[in-house]
């Protein structure tokens, strides 16, 4: 309950700000950017899994499409990953999963009220980058590994739900959860759970 009340508080820090072109249904353009709270599925070889901070950057084009819906395709910046303690050979260490992709929602928008929205759509990820920062508890050494997406699937999709508000045309607030439907792990051992990417 704790990380969906973070996730939720800042991820509503996201701002989009519109430019409108002149029509009788105007399409809006804009960019935005704000925080994730991102996690991975549970792995049974982790001691314990936590949710990891990173942020958001972007672009996107709103499209009416009636007088209450519309369409909002995105191209935004995207950390994800999570932090996680484990044991090998009885000593203890803590790792930070910092995997960034460009991700690429197509949102379908309902007005609700003039100025609030609810939202549903897939999102479509690629993977950019991942590196791991591995600290032993023991003696506080830490480590940054290199790139190592290869042991990745680059393709991530999932599905995203939210809400947002325009203060004004220009200014608005979005909270929005994304639940990964993809396996991200490559070549995983047969019977293992699959890693599955979910931010707010």
């Amino acid at each position: 309950m704790k990380k969906l009340i973070l996730g939720l508080a800042v991820t509503a820090t996201t701002l989009a700000f519109a430019q409108q072109t002149p029509s009788s249904n105007p399409v809006t353009f804009g960019v935005k950017g704000g925080m994730n709270v991102s996690s991975l599925s549970k792995d049974s070889g982790l001691d314990d899994q936590k949710s990891k901070i990173g942020f958001n950057a972007g672009v996107f084009a709103n499209i009416p499409v009636a007088s209450s819906f519309s369409v909002q395709p995105e191209v935004i910046y995207s950390q994800y990953g999570n932090k996680s303690n484990f044991t090998a050979l009885g000593t203890k260490y803590s790792a930070s999963t910092k995997l960034d992709y460009i991700a690429v929602p197509v949102m379908f928008q309902y007005n609700a009220l003039p100025n609030l929205y609810l939202e549903a759509g897939p999102e479509f990820g690629f993977m950019v980058s991942a590196k791991n920062k591995l600290k032993n508890e023991s003696n506080g050494d830490s480590s940054t590994s290199d790139n190592y997406k290869d042991n990745f699937n680059t393709f991530n999709f999932g599905i995203g739900i939210g809400a947002g508000y325009y203060f004004t045309e220009n200014l608005g607030l979005t909270a929005r959860y994304v639940a990964g439907l993809t396996d991200i792990a490559k070549n995983r051992p047969s019977g293992s759970d699959a890693v599955r990417n979910n931010v707010f």
